[in-house]
């Protein structure tokens, strides 16, 4: 099989009457892209940032990435409301977000021993999305708006494989003290707060209170859906 990496600039390309089938694009810049006449019966495909403002998608003359956000929030309810803007709203979209996952998990529990720790096509296991919102939170709640660099030892970053493998139970318990620290903010955060400006944890461009819990809320929705989808292939025994 050959295999194109980052070394590989196929930027305007053009692939006339090749086949593609069964072909995998894992983390590729497909913006942009054009298809005419192809056939893509099968096809499945998971972009996340489609759910940013602006997204497009486009087949056979039809915008479809509204129709694909407004299924998912039928799907997950309270997703529709990741992007709050008052304190009100704010909590209430966390305490959604709370219930869904509080869900997530007690479906996991009930399935097989080793669920939680099984991979499915190379992606993060439950257990391994748990640990990455734990440095999510982390870095957009902890050192953006604490300006903490208090970074728990079972987060894993965006990206990163794993070779260790701590207790499920201390994930847990990591999970629940940031999502804790998350609510106790919201419970009293004013509208004030939420436009003061912060910096962003990648680097130096300005952000605010507001939008890193916006970040936070995203990354809680969409790694719920990569949870779930996940549990679905497990519990089909595919």
């Amino acid at each position: 099989m050959t295999r194109f990496g980052q070394s590989d600039d196929l930027r305007g390309a053009e692939f006339a009457e090749a086949s593609l089938k069964g072909a995998r694009f894992v983390e590729c810049d497909l913006t942009d892209m054009v298809m005419r006449g192809v056939d893509i019966g099968g096809t499945d495909i998971d972009a996340p940032w489609l759910a940013e403002a602006g997204a497009s998608l486009i087949v056979n003359g039809v915008e479809v990435a509204p129709y694909v956000q407004a299924e998912l929030d039928r799907r997950f309810p309270g997703r529709a409301d990741r992007r709050a803007e008052d304190p009100d709203g704010l909590r209430a979209a966390w305490a959604a977000a709370e219930k869904a996952w509080s869900a997530a998990r007690d479906r996991a529990a009930s399935m097989p021993d080793g669920t939680v720790d099984a991979s499915v096509d190379g992606e993060w296991s439950f257990a391994q999305t748990q640990r990455h919102l734990v440095h999510a939170t982390d870095l957009w709640f902890g050192r953006s708006i604490l300006e903490s660099e208090d970074f728990h030892p079972v987060g894993l970053s965006y990206g990163a494989t794993s070779t260790d493998n701590p207790p499920y139970a201390d994930v847990l318990e990591a999970r629940a003290g940031r999502v804790a620290r998350v609510r106790d903010f919201l419970a009293t955060v004013t509208p004030a707060e939420l436009d003061k400006a912060r910096t962003s944890p990648h680097g130096p461009r300005s952000v605010t209170t507001r939008s890193c819990l916006h970040v936070i809320l995203g990354e809680e929705w969409e790694h719920l859906r990569f949870a779930t989808r996940d549990l679905d292939t497990l519990a089909a025994g595919n």
